[in-house]
Order: structure tokens, then sequence, then C-alpha cells
């Protein structure tokens, strides 16, 4: 394994979503189809367009389209935009019906835990994934619980990853062994890092290491454990069990970690957070999202809208995406007043777990959907076209992306798998930088 370092980021290039639109294959008529403009049409695929007239908000028009009030026994699952995803959950749309899942879509279950008997006479996958613009590049083996963070620092050669088993470990990214362990004595909650800085959450405190010149820290003042980190605004922010999000502003070389004013409003723990647009967004067990001013650190607004944990939370385009125990992902737009609102809604059959985001080989952008099931979805975005899934023997809590084209999944067992996008054939690459002056 070969991982080619860079600095680690959660989330992708913020480019419009008309941006990455015009870069699908077209329809074979150029003219929008009358029934999908009513958010009516039952063909999947339809000969007429169904995304050229999509005004930049796209889920805004999708909503309004499918809200259960004004039509009733149609909610956001059978909207124009949704139902372009051929099998995250049942629906009454009679595409679906025409394209009933085939048994090669789902994977042995007896495979994944090593003891199917009937080799290629299977009818279902023996593979870790479905899907053709991704590969698995490496398993890492060597936590004895799950995973429950993954970093790449900038300039570094080593991978680091910390488990619920209390260690780190830090893997090679040439040869992908591991080169070292840290024992810490401590259920580890979560990772992050920012320049030669890794900082790991934990019970009560937040480690931090340099690793260009072996400096470490213990910065404390938590309550519980530490359960998510973000790096905004050269600042160091740390959810807790008890509700409070911790401050730390850059400070001196002697004391690098200066706490501020703790941030409060939630009842319950702290276990998503995010920045973008000059905004803190922190998701809690209390079923809200919290908006922050990073200039100010107030409150700036309460989003109600989930009705289970909010587990992870992810910015892309001028949207907030957030997702949730409740079986939804939901996508969240500005309104002409500047407040967040609910402008999408995305179903799924389990509870979803994590959230990550990147662009794919060829620039669209793509979001990573950590399910329950042990199972990983692909979703293009704003259409929410499923392009995979990735398999597991348990379910993944865990997901980072880096440059490149990789990805990291961390799962319960322990299991550290290392992913990338293929490359586009010769023939597309050609075309893109023709599509993309056009933009």
């Amino acid at each position: 394994m070969d991982i080619k370092t860079a600095r680690s980021t959660v989330g992708w290039t913020h480019k419009s979503a008309a941006h990455y639109n015009r870069l699908r294959t077209a329809p074979t008529s150029p003219r929008v189809c009358t029934f999908w403009s009513e958010g009516r049409c039952k063909r999947n695929p339809c000969r007429f367009l169904h995304d050229a007239s999509l005004p930049r908000n796209v889920y805004h028009r999708a909503a309004k389209l499918s809200r259960p009030e004004d039509c009733p026994g149609k909610g956001p699952e059978s909207s124009a935009v949704n139902s372009a995803n051929s099998s995250s959950r049942k629906r009454s749309d009679s595409s679906i019906e025409k394209n009933p899942r085939t048994p090669q879509e789902k994977v042995c279950r007896y495979w994944i835990s090593g003891n199917c008997v009937k080799g290629d006479a299977c009818p279902f996958l023996h593979s870790w994934f479905q899907g053709v613009d991704f590969a698995m590049l490496a398993k890492l083996e060597g936590h004895k619980k799950g995973v429950s963070g993954i970093a790449l620092p900038s300039g570094s050669t080593k991978l680091y990853s910390g488990s619920k088993d209390g260690t780190v470990r830090i893997w090679d990214c040439h040869t992908g062994q591991c080169v070292h362990v840290i024992n810490l004595r401590g259920e580890v909650g979560c990772f992050t890092c920012e320049g030669p800085w890794v900082f790991v959450g934990m019970p009560n405190t937040v480690k931090a290491w340099n690793i260009q010149n072996g400096a470490s820290h213990d910065i404390s003042g938590l309550v519980g454990q530490v359960h998510t980190m973000e790096v905004g605004n050269n600042m160091l922010f740390a959810g807790a069990e008890d509700g409070t999000i911790l401050v730390w502003k850059g400070g001196s070389e002697a004391d690098p970690f200066q706490m501020a004013a703790p941030l409060r409003g939630h009842t319950r723990g702290v276990v998503s957070l995010t920045v973008g647009r000059d905004r803190l967004y922190s998701g809690s067990t209390d079923r809200t999202i919290r908006v922050w001013d990073l200039h100010t650190l107030e409150c700036v607004q309460e989003l109600v809208g989930h009705t289970d944990v909010v587990m992870s939370l992810l910015c892309w385009d001028q949207y907030l995406i957030s997702c949730s125990l409740d079986q939804t992902v939901k996508v969240w737009g500005a309104t002409e007043g500047g407040s967040l609102e609910v402008v999408y809604t995305h179903h799924e059959d389990h509870g979803i777990l994590a959230l990550s985001g990147m662009n794919d080989a060829g620039g669209k952008p793509v979001l990573l959907c950590a399910c329950i099931d042990n199972t990983v979805r692909l979703y293009e975005l704003p259409s929410f076209t499923e392009r995979g899934k990735i398999f597991s023997r348990r379910e993944i809590r865990t997901l980072q992306t880096a440059p490149g084209g990789l990805f990291f999944t961390g799962d319960a067992t322990g299991m550290l798998t290392v992913w990338n996008w293929l490359d586009l054939p010769k023939s597309q690459q050609e075309r893109l930088p023709h599509l993309m002056e056009s933009c």
C-alpha cells in the first residue's frame, strides 16, 4: 500500500451544485419532462430531462414538490430528486417495482463471516464493496476494539488511528505496516489533526502531539468523554459528554492552547461538530443542532428537525448536511433572512452513524453515509443517486477522507480499511477540461 500523503481534510471542494450538474450525461431528448416538473414522473430512466432546469437551490424546489402536507402520500421519499436513488429504501414508486433488487446486489452474510461453502455458486456478493468507480487498497488489522478516529497529518508519511481499546496505532503509509503502538490506558473517543498537531479526545482530557518537534500537552477542563473535535479560525473545539463545547485559542510556544469561554446550550452530550462559512455547527444527543458565530462564539440559531441523536454534520456548498439515528439525512439551506431550514430529507432503512464527503476522480461530489446495517452508502450530490456500497462485519463509525482520492473506514471490530477512487478512462479525462471551461 502506497499512500500519497497530504493534509487530511473532511469534506470537499466547495463548488456549486449547478457546476456538477453540467457534468452529467444528457438524456436522449433535450426537452424537460412535464410530469417531472409537476413532481409525478414515474419513469426511471426517462427519455426527457429531469434536471436541466433546476435552479441553484435544487433541494428547495424538490422539497416544495414533495411536502407531505401539500401532497398526501408523497413525502420527501417520492420527490423528483430522491427518485434517482435506486436502492436505499423501499418506496411506492412504480419505477422501483419495475427494477426489483437482484440477489447479487446483496452481500453474502456467510462469506462476510468467513464460512460460505457455496463458492462461485453462491447467488450473493462475495465482495467487500459494490461499485465500479472505487476500490479497496488495504485492510489494516491490529486494533482489538472499534476504531474511533483516523488522521493523516499534513506532510507526514504516517497514518494515525485511535480505538476504544485505549491505543493509538501509527501506520507506515508506504508499507501498510503498524510501526508503533501507544497505550493511552483510556478509551479514545475521537481524533483530529491540524498542521503538525494530532489531537486525541479521551475521558476528561484532550491529548495533543506535535509530530514535528515531539512536543505533547494534556489539555484538561472537560467533563466526561470527548466525543468530537474540530479546528476552525485558529481555535480547537471539543464536544464533551456533559453538553459543553470547550474552546482553546492558539497561544505561545510554551503554552500553545489557551482556554476561551466554553459554549453552553446543549442539554446533553455533544457528539458532532463541523465548521463552515464562519460558523461552528454542533450536534447533540438532545436531538438539536446549534449554530455558533466563530467570531463572537455566541449561539445564533437552534435547529430542530431530527427525532434522535444528531450523529454527524458536514458542510457542502451552501448547505449543511446532518444525519441521525432517526434514519434520515437532512439538507439545510439558508432562507432570505439568513437562518437555516430543512430543504430536503433523504431516508434510509437504518440509523445513520457518520457522514463524510469528497470529490470522485471526475470531480463530482460524493457523500459517504455509514449506516447501522454495517454498510457505507456512496451518493452523488445533489441528486442522492447511489454510486456504490461498502460492506463490513460490524458497523462503521469512523469515516475520513484525504487528498488524492483516498478515504478510510474504521469499523467496530477494529478493522481500518483504505480505499481510493479509480482514475477516469482516458476518453473521459480528455472531455473534462472542455466541460469545466464551459462552467
